[in-house]
């Protein structure tokens, strides 16, 4: 079934936002509070009971008040159609443009409702078809979506292991602190880190040497509402 993106975003264009934001959430949590929406999207609850309305109007959700809401088979696809364009244009921006990485997020979503399917097609191909964005989140159907949602959080992980860095979570990429910081520290897919201290209140890691495999005499400290946001693989140790 084909969705006309174009003439939906004319009719409501945050209907990209909640859309997207909606599927995520449902993947990651399984229900759709309007708190968490509204928590997660920066607005506020009441805004986000007027939007889910309209997107009832069109087609988009099943709504009711006070309860979940849920995406029908039509808001599904065009959720799913949002995601891949906008994971499509992070990578274009990141690996073919050179922009930044701690921006591309911000970027991608003033992109994601302009391009046609040709050029998201042609970016399919000329990008590899890759399963991720490039801050490790799968794309829907991805052969290593179940990995990476069902990841350790960083914030529960002990002192003392050695962990690859699978994932930055949507909803951290939210978070305006999140990707600088993660920039900053080098926290991305395929980073290497020993956690030094554990929870509860954050975690302090170390990055590994490439070549030697020997932690930094300089750590950093993570606070948890950052780390729960990041999810990771432990590393098998070296005989």
């Amino acid at each position: 079934m084909e969705i006309d993106l174009e003439t939906i975003s004319s009719q409501f264009p945050a209907a990209a936002e909640y859309l997207s934001n909606l599927f995520l959430i449902n993947r990651d949590y399984g229900t759709v509070s309007n708190q968490r929406l509204a928590e997660w999207m920066g607005v506020s609850t009441p805004a986000v009971t007027q939007a889910l309305g309209r997107l009832k109007k069109l087609g988009l959700v099943d709504y009711k008040r006070y309860e979940p809401a849920q995406l029908t088979e039509t808001g599904r696809i065009f959720a799913l159609r949002v995601l891949k364009r906008h994971y499509l244009l992070e990578h274009l921006l990141v690996r073919l443009l050179d922009f930044p990485w701690d921006k591309a997020d911000l970027e991608a979503r003033v992109l994601q409702n302009q391009i046609s399917q040709d050029l998201e097609r042609h970016l399919d191909a000329k990008l590899g078809y890759p399963q991720t964005c490039p801050h490790g989140n799968p794309l829907p159907g991805a052969s290593i979506e179940a990995k990476l949602l069902n990841a350790p959080r960083l914030h529960q992980a002990p002192a003392g292991i050695r962990i690859l860095i699978l994932r930055i979570t949507e909803e951290g990429e939210a978070i305006p602190a999140m990707l600088p910081f993660c920039q900053t520290y080098g926290i991305k897919p395929g980073g290497h880190f020993e956690v030094q201290t554990g929870p509860p209140h954050g975690v302090s890691l170390a990055a590994l040497d490439v070549k030697t495999r020997q932690p930094s005499p300089q750590s950093f400290f993570l606070p948890q509402n950052l780390a729960q946001h990041i999810r990771y693989e432990p590393m098998e140790l070296e005989s």
